[in-house]
């Protein structure tokens, strides 16, 4: 009897087999995000695919490899794959980040956050450049305009904000109407027009030097609880202040709540500089678009006029041109800052000083380019395109 022979799979079934690839880092499957481009199939049933990658040495590349592999060879029809590698151009880039990101928010758990509420997350490198307290100012310039501003501590272990927004009460938990279980009721303190609503562990322990000793899971957990079992009512804006650093609550806010949008702080020195741009960083893995970047601690001008930059000069500019986002402010360093986050009293709500107008400033920006949800995915891709060449530049 003659051998029989298995006919080699059409173009469409071998896209269909891989739709089955799945790019780890991106979530979505490699025709879809227009990674695998150009198939062919030869009469011996040899495939020749192409498939480009986000950046030339990207550290997937060996499992997407072996994936493609293994999803085409289970058919009878196959006796060989070749990969054709290439690297996708700044336009390309672009649209597979806004997939992406559109793929993360479809994905995500819901949460008790509005979906009308802008969410911004006040990262840093590291720790010690006065992120806490650009998160107090930011809170109360924004609510000073008449906004409604929710404040998540996500800074688990170094909780400040209930000190500096000068609310120390402990969180009560009540039934609500329409829920099941009770819900978490933020503490609430009128700012002018606008009112503030804060979570934080510090308003769970007893004493402000009551330490926080748990692990990388538990943190994440107290996150998720924030964002679910907090009653958070109306919202314009939720500021979380985040921990230093890119750590377990940085990613899982990312899987939690993908539609944040990032500020980095930092300080003028080029260590800081180099730290910050790994949130950077975790912004584009992450799919998180950046706002911008605000230089902290810029400088200080004694009694005289003179004006010395302490902490050194132009870290906060060149972070911001090398991922491509704006410099939304630089504080400068005033004794003001300091005793008003003491005590309960943020500079940017009573002061006249230059660093309470910077702080009000950026809070004009942050309300100017307030846009609907809905239309953020358009423009993300543009400045995590930015980003990703930045980052891309430097590795190379």
């Amino acid at each position: 009897m003659p051998t029989r022979t298995v006919s080699p799979p059409s173009v469409d079934e071998v896209r269909n087999l891989l739709r089955a690839v799945i790019d780890p880092e991106l979530g979505a499957n490699i025709v879809d995000l227009g990674m695998a481009t150009d198939v062919t199939v030869s009469a011996d049933g040899l495939i020749t695919i192409g498939v480009k990658l986000t950046i030339k040495g990207c550290p997937l590349r060996a499992q997407i490899k072996n994936d493609i592999e293994s999803r085409l060879e289970t058919h009878p029809g196959v006796t060989k794959v070749k990969i054709e590698w290439g690297e996708m151009n700044a336009e390309e880039r672009s649209e597979v980040m806004t997939k992406a990101r559109w793929n993360a928010r479809e994905n995500a758990t819901d949460t008790a956050v509005p979906t009308a509420a802008r969410v911004l997350a006040i990262a840093s490198g590291k720790g010690g450049v006065g992120k806490s307290s650009v998160t107090a100012n930011l809170a109360v310039a924004l609510a000073a305009q008449g906004h409604v501003v929710g404040v998540l501590d996500a800074d688990i272990w170094g909780f400040s904000i209930p000190r500096m927004l000068g609310m120390a009460d402990r969180l009560a938990a009540q039934r609500i109407e329409g829920f099941e279980k009770p819900k978490i009721i933020p503490n609430e303190r009128v700012v002018g027009t606008g009112l503030l609503k804060v979570v934080s562990t510090g308003m769970l322990v007893d004493d402000e030097s009551t330490a926080l000793m748990w692990r990388g899971l538990m943190l994440t957990k107290a996150v998720e609880q924030f964002l679910n079992d907090v009653h958070w009512g109306d919202l314009d804006y939720l500021l979380i202040d985040m921990p230093p650093g890119t750590g377990d609550v940085q990613m899982g806010l990312a899987r939690m709540l993908p539609r944040t949008d990032l500020i980095i702080v930092t300080t003028p020195a080029v260590s800081a500089q180099k730290v910050a741009i790994r949130a950077a960083d975790m912004a584009r893995r992450s799919f998180l678009r950046i706002t911008g970047v605000i230089e902290n601690m810029s400088h200080f001008t004694c009694e005289h006029g003179s004006v010395y930059p302490l902490f050194g000069e132009g870290g906060g500019a060149t972070l911001a041109h090398e991922i491509g986002a704006e410099l939304l402010g630089q504080v400068p360093i005033e004794q003001a800052v300091a005793h008003g986050s003491d005590h309960g009293e943020p500079v940017a709500l009573i002061g006249s000083s230059p660093a309470a107008e910077v702080f009000r400033d950026i809070a004009k920006k942050i309300i100017a380019s307030t846009i609907p949800v809905a239309e953020m995915a358009g423009c993300s891709a543009r400045l995590l395109e930015s980003v990703d060449i930045a980052l891309s530049k430097k590795q190379h």
